[in-house]
Parts: C-alpha cells; structure tokens; sequence
C-alpha cells in the first residue's frame, strides 16, 4: 500500500489574466475525488496547482503536512497523467515505463518492476512494442504502468480516457478505481462526465464561475439541490 495524503488549497487565488480564480478545498487522502464543472471554470487548473505546474498567487497548497506552494513539479510526491498520455513516440514500451523508476533501481530489478506493473495493466508481452503499433486505450494502460512504477501517492489525471469510446473508457475507469483501491494512493481526477463520476469516485468536487461550489460524497451528488450551478450544470450535461 502506497497510502494517500489529503490534499488542501488554502484560499488559494491564481489568475490568468481574465479569469481570477478561488480555491479553498481540501481533498481526502486515500480515496479517488472527481473534479467537475462547465469549460472554463478551473478544473484542469486545480490539478495543476497541486502538480506545481501553476503556482498561486496567494494561498496555499499543502499535500499531507507539508507545504508544496513554492516546490517543482520534481519535488512533489505527484504523478500527473494527460489525455495525451505523455508517451515517447521514438521509445518502446519497456523504456517509457521504466521512466518512472528510481535512478538507483538496476536493470534487474527495474525488468521484474516494469514486467509487473504491465502485467497489472494487462500488457504483458507489450514491452518491446512502439506506442505507434498500440491503441489509444493500450497507450493509456502504458500511462499507469508508469504510475504504479513510480509509487508516487498522489496521482492527478486530467481528462485521461475523453478520447476513447464509452466502452473501453468504463473499462479504464475501472482499472484505474482498481489501481487506487489496491495502493491506497489519492486520486484526483477531472471528467466532463458526471455520470461517471457517481459511479468511479468516492467524492465530487464542483466548480463554477472559478470557484469551489460544492463538495460532497459520489453518491447522490448530482441529485443535490443545495449546490448553486449544479442543477443548471447537469441540464447541460442530460442534453
């Protein structure tokens, strides 16, 4: 069990130049958060902060005990995976993967680590493939290789699985809820499907206008009448 930190921005304020924003949440450590909201309203930007790709304005952001606010992307126990998946087109399967392990690992044990963690993702027998000969889903399965190789306890996707069909994407979810109920790490992950969110997460977070608006368990979160923009939110979303 890897084991998750909570995560916490503390009145944290970042602007791009026309859109001010205001974060204050704090994400429990050990379960998987779905971020939700309209284009626009901050939610790739809230993964962002937490990887160090952003830096506040103000405020801060702690993971754990530990403040991160002023820490590189490199210092933070975080693993980001994009919709793009960040694969090395020139590099196999086996040398993508074994990116993610400790520079102190030796060949031998870093060959049984990478086996292992393609295996869990079922791609074994993939490592000498070029991610041009895979499928969007398989490249993605190379992805969390990656993350189960680097043990990191956080783990942030932004919108990993929007370009594949329904199908293979509930099968990635599943793999990926899998993954974080074996490790324990935090998952904080953006999705435009709400639907979805109830049934992978534990918790929703939703943000409007550039703001926290609510934040909640999965369950019944979309049914919530308490939660200013939800209602309208999700009308969007049914049409």
């Amino acid at each position: 069990m890897i084991g998750g930190p909570e995560i916490a921005l503390e009145d944290v304020r970042f602007d791009y130049g026309s859109a001010p924003m205001h974060f204050d949440v704090t994400l429990s450590g050990g379960v998987t958060t779905a971020i939700i909201g309209p284009s626009g309203s901050g939610k790739s930007t809230i993964l962002n902060l937490i990887a160090g790709f952003e830096t506040p304005d103000s405020g801060r952001v702690l993971i754990g005990e530990d403040d991160v606010t002023a820490l590189s992307p490199a210092e933070r126990p975080v693993t980001m995976v994009f919709q793009d998946n960040n694969l090395f087109a020139h590099l196999p399967v086996w040398r993508n993967v074994s990116i993610g392990l400790d520079r102190a690992t030796n060949r031998s044990a870093g060959d049984r680590i990478v086996g292992g963690a393609l295996a869990r993702v079922g791609l074994a027998g993939y490592a000498d493939r070029m991610p041009g000969m895979l499928s969007g889903g398989e490249r993605q399965r190379v992805a969390l290789a990656r993350v189960l190789v680097r043990q990191r306890p956080v783990l942030l996707l932004d919108e990993p699985f929007a370009a594949l069909g329904p199908g293979l994407r509930t099968d990635m979810l599943a793999l990926m809820r899998t993954l974080q109920q074996e490790t324990g790490m935090t998952v904080a992950v953006v999705t435009h499907q709400p639907d979805e969110a109830e049934r992978f997460a534990d918790e929703i977070v939703f943000i409007d206008r550039q703001a926290i608006a609510g934040h909640g368990p999965a369950t019944g979160f979309s049914s919530r009448r308490d939660i200013p923009g939800l209602e309208a939110y999700m009308g969007e979303k049914d049409r």
